[in-house]
C-alpha cells in the first residue's frame, strides 16, 4: 500500500510540473508580436429614440476598455484591429400589465451593430449585433432612471464586444 502511495505521489508531482496554467485577468488573448494597434471609429446614433449623452458615453467606454485592458495603441484609423458601427436601437417596451390596465414595468433596450476587422487574421472578422436591456417600474419616469440604466447597458455591451473581439470567448 505504501509503495502504491509513493508511486502515485511521484506521478502526481511529474504531471504537475509538466503542466503550466496561465491566467490573464483581463481575458485578452492577443499576440502582441502581430497585433499592436486598434482603431475605434466613433459609433453614430441611428436609433429612432435619441438620448444625446449615450453615443459619447458608449464611444468613450469602448475606447477605455481596450486602452485599460490591453497594450494596444489606440488609433483613429488603420489599426491592426478595427471597430466601427452604430447604435441602432434605443427602445422602451411596456411589460406586465397591472390591474389598472397600465404597464407595471417598462423595459429599456439598447442595440449596437459592430463591425470588427482583424487585419492580421481575416477569419476573425465579423459584423454582429449586441444588445442589453434593463427593466424599471413604470412608477418611475425614464428621465429619473435613464442615466443609471444607460451606464449599465453600455458597460454590458462593451464587455460583450471586448470578449467577442480580443478575449476569444
Amino acid at each position: 500500500m505504501t509503495k502504491k502511495l509513493v508511486i502515485l505521489s511521484i506521478i502526481s508531482v511529474l504531471l504537475a510540473s509538466s503542466c503550466s496554467i496561465s491566467y490573464k485577468f483581463n481575458g485578452a488573448s492577443i499576440d502582441y508580436s502581430k497585433v499592436r494597434s486598434i482603431a475605434v471609429v466613433d459609433f453614430t446614433n441611428q436609433a429612432t429614440l435619441v438620448y444625446p449623452p449615450m453615443v459619447t458615453s458608449f464611444n468613450e467606454a469602448l475606447k477605455d476598455a481596450y486602452t485599460k485592458q490591453t497594450r494596444l495603441a489606440l488609433l483613429k484609423r488603420n489599426g491592426d484591429l478595427q471597430l466601427e458601427g452604430e447604435i441602432t436601437g434605443y427602445t422602451l417596451t411596456p411589460l406586465s400589465i397591472g390591474s389598472d390596465s397600465y404597464a407595471a414595468e417598462t423595459r429599456l433596450t439598447m442595440t449596437v451593430r459592430v463591425r470588427f476587422t482583424n487585419n492580421t487574421n481575416t477569419e476573425e472578422n465579423f459584423e454582429r449585433t449586441f444588445s442589453a436591456n434593463r427593466t424599471f417600474p413604470s412608477t418611475s419616469t425614464l428621465e429619473s432612471v435613464q442615466d443609471q440604466l444607460v451606464t449599465e447597458m453600455i458597460d454590458e455591451i462593451v464587455d460583450n464586444v471586448y470578449n467577442a473581439t480580443v478575449a476569444n470567448w
